[in-house]
């Protein structure tokens, strides 16, 4: 009996071990894999970014070359975040731990928290990979005829700050989209026959960039010199122009709408602009599709950033100068808050807010504890107001963030410049919510951010009480009740 029991025990542990062997040479297999995919990965990508770094270095007036560089671009945010994917799958088996010294101000934000994981074959995840590998490989391939005509395009003059905006604070991604805004301003496009000048409406959500991309046109070179006069106006001011004075020069007039305006008040305009000088031209911003029917050429249209994109940014404003390899588990955290961000029609304003605070404190906890807090926020609203956070504000109705500074608070827009306003209490959201214990006991004024690129727009919101918000709250979930 003793014998047949060493031999089915020998049998048992000989089948373990030749088991363990299978799956240590399948795991090495796999590891092999993964490393040969990361190496070409980051070919592909060093090859991809020198393009479009150059590519933003030139002015492109061909169509089709734009389309290829919104083709590459798309490509090669796609491709960061399947490499951070994979590095981030090595750095776990490297088993590096985050560390980071606690300040007495943010104590309560550490908290350990347990969130749900989405889990995802591994099969599917290899597809993934692959794919994006694969699409990067064409995109590339097929890059050689546009590297040739790139090198017939002019080049633009840049100074030493215009390079540092490139690599920090610099207006991310909308490759395409600032080369059509080029063509057209330096382009001879006026209808023949007709003295008014082309208009170009550039269209797009709250937040997505539509001023900053103008404000980046405008301070190129070739565009300053042409347009020596350039003129700003809003849908409440653009009628009162002094149409009796002479105009001088080539004009460039920016008019930013925020709604919708009558065919009648539109000609008026036009028949005062066709006095301006030819060559001049109309940029029309604002969220209204509608707006584009004034456009004289094919409009701009701002969506948000993909996913992958909006993740790119997001990482690379998170981590700043900081190697986030140091962070294997923060790069995790990044992934879920692009996707909390995304779902909720984040804006590149929320993106830059989140990533501002974070950026101040590299702890696990105090990152959970912030993306906790971000989607606790976003379902309060929904079940108090049936309706998003970001369309709240877009709508011009408060938004409760509660659970930012743990006491009852919320927030509308604030139209007026905070510097206009010397009484009222002025406190930036990273602070507030790093330390609850700031909140003035008064009404103040909340900076969300403030944009470091022109025009540096400053964003804010007026902070008040629950007791004063019932009005607008039983407003909204009238309207929620009727839509029912």
């Amino acid at each position: 009996m003793e014998v047949a029991m060493s031999a089915v025990t020998g049998e048992l542990v000989s089948r373990f071990i030749s088991f363990l062997m299978n799956k240590y040479h399948s795991s090495s297999h796999a590891q092999s894999d993964e490393k040969k995919m990361v190496d070409r990965l980051q070919s592909l990508l060093m090859r991809v970014s020198t393009i479009i770094e150059e590519a933003d270095g030139q002015y492109i007036t061909n169509t089709g070359m734009i389309m290829q560089l919104k083709m590459l671009s798309e490509a090669m945010y796609r491709g960061y975040h399947v490499l951070d994917t994979l590095m981030y799958k090595t750095l776990q088996h490297i088993g590096f731990n985050e560390v980071s010294n606690d300040s007495p101000s943010s104590l309560h934000l550490a908290i350990p928290l347990k969130r749900s994981r989405k889990t995802t074959d591994k099969h599917d995840k290899k597809a993934v990979h692959l794919g994006a590998l694969e699409s990067l490989e064409i995109v590339v391939d097929n890059m050689a005829e546009f590297v040739v005509l790139l090198g017939g395009c002019e080049r633009m003059s840049r100074r030493p700050y215009d390079i540092y905006l490139y690599t920090d604070n610099f207006m991310f991604s909308r490759h395409a989209e600032k080369q059509r805004l080029l063509s057209f301003l330096l382009q001879q496009n006026n209808p023949p026959g007709d003295c008014a000048p082309a208009v170009l409406p550039i269209i797009g959500g709250t937040a997505f960039g539509k001023k900053t991309l103008v404000a980046h046109a405008c301070g190129d070179e070739r565009v300053r010199s042409r347009f020596p006069s350039v003129l700003h106006l809003n849908g409440e001011n653009f009628m009162r122009i002094d149409q009796g004075r002479t105009m001088f020069g080539m004009m460039l007039i920016i008019i930013e709408f925020s709604s919708d305006i009558c065919d009648d008040d539109w000609k008026k305009f036009r028949s005062f602009a066709m006095r301006m000088s030819r060559g001049s031209k109309i940029v029309i911003i604002g969220r209204l599709t509608r707006l584009a029917r004034f456009g004289s050429v094919k409009p701009i249209f701002l969506s948000a950033l993909s996913y992958d994109e909006l993740r790119y940014l997001f990482k690379t404003l998170a981590f700043g100068s900081t190697d986030p390899a140091q962070y294997p588990r923060l790069l995790q955290i990044v992934d879920e808050f692009t996707e909390v961000l995304h779902s909720t029609q984040g804006s590149l304003v929320s993106a830059n807010t989140f990533a501002d605070v974070l950026r101040s404190n590299f702890n696990v906890q105090f990152w959970r504890c912030m993306l906790d807090m971000r989607i606790k926020m976003v379902n309060r609203n929904l079940s108090k107001y049936g309706v998003e956070p970001t369309l709240l504000i877009d709508q011009g109705h408060s938004v409760d963030i509660t659970d930012y500074v743990l006491h009852p608070l919320s927030v509308t827009r604030y139209k007026i410049d905070v510097s206009i306003n010397k009484e009222m209490p002025i406190v930036k959201f990273g602070k507030l919510v790093a330390d609850p214990s700031i909140r003035p006991k008064q009404d103040f004024i909340l900076v969300l951010w403030e944009s470091r690129m022109p025009p540096h727009n400053s964003f804010s919101y007026f902070g008040t009480s629950h007791a004063q918000d019932r009005h607008d709250s039983s407003a909204l979930l009238g309207r929620k009740r009727r839509g029912v």
